[in-house]
């Protein structure tokens, strides 16, 4: 099991899609090439951005073997699945599955319509997936906005800590900054806490975070690195300005929709077309995007953009 440390960018990519909705997968190996083009060093899919909670058992096993066909021979690029959802038989088989494509790690988040009562409980449904692909690192995917389950982390791994040998950390998208670095400091570090919050990456630096999964490396990574680069040089007054910029650009797209559409019609912007969302979610209208397209420009965002794949036309 490979268990080593991650320090960089881990996109959480949107998933492509055909007009129709259904799953475009030929785009991913060039979604794989726009990724590493960009210095990203790996790709959790079937996540929130993702839409997986939208998405067939059949349709993540699609999208996660076009992934592990692009990655093979990579030994640098990590493909995360996210196997979380309501039903934990369906999350045992598909981390069964990311182990038979040799993926590079499983996520799995608590349940959320019958939920957990308690710590204990959450921690034997990390258990029964984890031993589905024992040979994988093991992540639990904390979001509480998006759950409803809201545990100290802290507490959690002192529970799986002797009951999950493959258990390697958390994606931790949440503001609790004690938590989180309560967990940093559990046993000599021995969890790797990736930070999941985009717009606070720079406070999470602060506290000691090395890796990072978020869906705004897919398109504005450049900004991420620098500020990265910044903050390892001691250049404060620059990460913060980095950072600050990050968030208005997220202020500006978010004027015409929520996150994840308005942030999946910026890939068309960029070279990468990943087609519609699916309902509950709504995608822009053609007015609507061509604002937000006006907006862009206006503010020169595709300038600090993630680079356009040289030879490539999408």
């Amino acid at each position: 099991m490979d268990n080593q440390k991650i320090n960089g960018l881990i996109a959480a990519p949107f998933t492509p899609m055909k007009a129709d909705g259904s799953v475009n997968a030929d785009l991913i190996p060039d979604y794989y090439k726009f990724l590493k083009y960009n210095k990203v060093i790996g790709a959790f899919i079937c996540g929130s951005t993702g839409e997986g909670l939208s998405l067939t058992i059949e349709e993540k096993k699609l999208i996660a073997e076009a992934w592990a066909n692009c990655v093979k021979g990579d030994k640098e690029f990590k493909v995360f699945l996210f196997v979380g959802g309501t039903c934990l038989a369906d999350c045992v088989e598909l981390a069964a599955y990311a182990q038979q494509l040799n993926l590079y790690a499983v996520s799995f988040t608590s349940p959320f319509y019958f939920r957990p009562g308690n710590v204990t409980a959450l921690a034997e449904c990390c258990k029964e997936v984890a031993a589905s692909a024992p040979d994988l690192p093991f992540y639990y995917y904390h979001i509480p906005s998006l759950t409803g389950v809201n545990f100290p982390m802290i507490d959690l791994l002192k529970k799986v800590n002797e009951i999950i040998p493959n258990f390697t950390g958390v994606k931790y998208t949440y503001e609790d900054f004690k938590d989180f670095m309560s967990c940093l400091h559990f046993r000599h570090g021995k969890y790797e806490m990736l930070w999941g919050r985009d717009a606070n990456l720079l406070a999470a630096l602060s506290v000691g975070a090395h890796g990072a999964v978020g869906s705004t490396y897919n398109y504005i990574a450049p900004v991420y690195y620098d500020l990265i680069q910044a903050f390892n040089n001691h250049e404060l007054e620059k990460a913060r300005a980095l950072q600050q910029k990050s968030i208005e650009m997220g202020q500006v797209l978010e004027k015409y929709g929520t996150s994840i559409p308005v942030r999946k019609a910026y890939m068309k912007l960029i070279g990468l077309d990943c087609g519609p969302v699916r309902l509950p979610l709504r995608n822009l209208d053609e007015e609507t995007f061509t604002l937000m397209k006006k907006n862009v420009e206006q503010n020169d965002y595709l300038s600090i953009s993630s680079g356009s794949l040289p030879g490539i036309t999408i």
